[in-house]
């Protein structure tokens, strides 16, 4: 059971069954017709004919991410058992960023123990500070931050995912759902966008032989080539932006009269950076469980293991993934 107190606080006034009692003593009768900039608010009323905001500001909450992040927690269970270790940090709030040197680990172990002291999941010391600078900042003026979560996984197999079909490529499927983490507008898997600003000749990942198998000289890659994992880490970016309630309200309508007013201002954080890591790590523990067993099948997990050692077996005369 995942508790929700904003169900009790709303249940009453969203209750399409059931009237609002007059003189409602904390004002949850009353409909918001002032949408926020930003949020689901003024097209979801739009779409759907609401008269009050309410209806799409809390079905589109990133609190349904909660189920996710469970539902994550369970795949990584079975990404355990199959050999797979993986982890989501943070290297950006605003315009504060880790130093990439200091993001660099020889594996998810090592990273997993720079952040597990974190209050924002940064394994930049220094980086973190500047962090939590800015959003006590921004808490004081009434604003709110994005920033850039990194999600890495290790152990992988190559060939998750398939380049023969546009809707079984992984990037795709790993895109899409980094990108439905609500308040996130953007992703990149591996140098990503720094692809676009370098040459062919700089960039790709040359194949070489590293202690008697087929290895690569990099992962600009990010693990990932044709839609298909290649054995290296996995590394997957998103960017989330600021919360769209503000304390210190934009401008906005009344949808009810027509005229100029501040936007509504509801609950809020100043930056959920740290909590979206861990909401991407789980949405990419998924996709990638959903992977191992379109692969190895999924009737019975001493099946897919076995599918796997076999597998393991056959590929192992070329790449090394383990045993």
């Amino acid at each position: 059971r995942i508790p929700n107190r904003d169900w009790a606080n709303w249940e009453g006034a969203m209750n399409p069954w059931v009237e609002p009692e007059d003189g409602d003593a904390g004002g949850r009768a009353k409909k918001i017709t002032r949408p926020r900039p930003g949020h689901a608010d003024l097209v979801g009323t739009l779409k759907y004919g609401f008269d009050d905001v309410r209806n799409a500001l809390e079905r589109a909450s990133a609190r349904h991410t909660a189920i996710r992040t469970a539902l994550g927690a369970l795949c990584y269970e079975l990404l355990l058992a199959l050999g797979v270790t993986g982890t989501g940090f943070v290297t950006a709030v605003g315009d504060a960023a880790a130093d990439p040197a200091k993001t660099d680990f020889a594996s998810v172990a090592a990273l997993e123990k720079a952040i597990e002291s974190s209050q924002l999941r940064c394994p930049d010391p220094e980086a973190e500070a500047r962090m939590i600078e800015l959003i006590t900042l921004c808490k004081k003026e009434g604003d709110s931050l994005g920033g850039v979560v990194e999600v890495w996984f290790e152990g992988l197999v190559p060939g998750l995912g398939s380049y023969a079909q546009w809707d079984r490529r992984l990037d795709g499927r790993l895109a899409q759902a980094i990108m439905a983490i609500q308040a996130f507008k953007g992703v990149e898997i591996g140098a990503g966008f720094a692809y676009a600003r370098s040459r062919g000749s700089r960039s790709h990942d040359g194949i070489a032989i590293k202690k008697g198998h087929i290895g690569r000289t990099g992962n600009n890659s990010g693990g990932l080539e044709a839609g298909m994992t290649n054995g290296e880490r996995l590394v997957v970016r998103g960017g989330m932006k600021p919360l769209p309630t503000l304390v210190k309200a934009l401008q906005s309508v009344n949808l009810a009269t027509k005229q100029p007013e501040k936007a509504t201002v509801e609950r809020t954080d100043v930056c959920a950076i740290a909590a979206a890591s861990v909401v991407g790590f789980s949405v990419t523990s998924i996709a990638l469980a959903e992977a191992y067993l379109e692969k190895f099948g999924n009737d019975n997990l001493g099946d897919i293991e076995a599918s796997l050692k076999q597998y393991r077996k056959r590929v192992n005369g070329v790449l090394d993934v383990g045993r």
